[in-house]
């Protein structure tokens, strides 16, 4: 049973209005990362409870809060960040979910991120303590420029810190952009392993994002095995189809449609079936 979830943001700031479209679209599940404009990792506790008063009250649930923890340099400030990360698991506690998404690390200007591992793992696994302290699971996310982009170093972390805590989130759009072909060189090379969720965004040569299905990130042959398998999950929509940035992308109310329409599709070719969440 497959759960649909959304980066609501990639609708627009307002909690209204991405809650208006995702339920038009039968989506009652919202990966929160941005509302009114402000990063989830800076809202208040007091704006938070708000929030999740009225997603309570339209009968939205959060699978996963969308964090940016990790998406800093090794030269930025760590112990500050730290600090921010259990800002951030106090948040999720408001929210109702004890998922939180991070990353790996850039490089300092001008290193190669794959040359400081050790520091990487340092801190990685500083992370994973907090998290495993407070009881929740940090699902790290493939992303372009940090240790965790690519296939190997992917496994890398998760042979070193997986475990009940720290799981991983699979990005095929992300691989595509760092020149990988998902399922050929990831999924089948051992990422099938540690993959606990998915975000569903497509491109083209790693440039242009189009709807799931639609470029080279490999849905089907991957959808395909999750049938296979028997697989059960959240697919949070990530679509980009307007615009993409470094910590948020924009869709829009009508493409977030084709978007959600696009991964129905896809799952409908593949015998996946959809699980509703949310409270009526």
């Amino acid at each position: 049973m497959i759960t649909i979830s959304a980066f609501a943001d990639e609708i627009g700031p307002d909690l209204g209005v991405q809650m208006d479209t995702c339920q038009g679209l039968g989506v009652r599940c919202i990966d929160v990362r941005g509302i009114d404009g402000v990063n989830v990792s800076k809202m208040t506790l007091a704006q938070a409870r708000e929030y999740r008063r009225r997603m309570d009250g339209r009968g939205f649930s959060v699978p996963c809060v969308g964090s940016p923890i990790g998406k800093i340099r090794l030269s930025d400030d760590f112990p500050t960040h730290l600090e921010l990360l259990k800002h951030v698991i106090e948040l999720a506690g408001i929210f109702g979910t004890k998922s939180i998404r991070v990353f790996s690390f850039y490089a300092a200007e001008g290193e190669n991120i794959l040359e400081h591992r050790g520091e990487v793992l340092g801190r990685m696994a500083a992370m994973v303590k907090t998290a495993q302290a407070a009881d929740v699971v940090l699902y790290h996310e493939n992303e372009k420029g940090i240790y965790g982009a690519k296939p190997a170093a992917v496994l890398d972390l998760f042979e070193q810190l997986g475990g009940e805590h720290f799981k991983g989130v699979f990005d095929p759009s992300n691989y595509v952009e760092e020149g990988i072909r998902p399922y050929d060189e990831g999924w089948t090379n051992g990422l099938d392993r540690v993959t606990a969720w998915f975000h569903v965004k497509d491109s083209r040569g790693g440039r242009q994002c189009v709807p799931a299905g639609e470029g080279d990130a490999q849905f089907r042959e991957i959808f395909a095995e999750l049938k296979r398998r028997n697989w059960s999950g959240v697919m949070t929509l990530e679509p980009h189809l307007s615009a993409s940035g470094q910590f948020a992308g924009f869709t829009g109310p009508g493409l977030f449609g084709k978007a959600v329409d696009a991964l129905r599709g896809l799952m409908q070719e593949a015998e996946l079936e959809e699980e509703k969440r949310g409270k009526e």
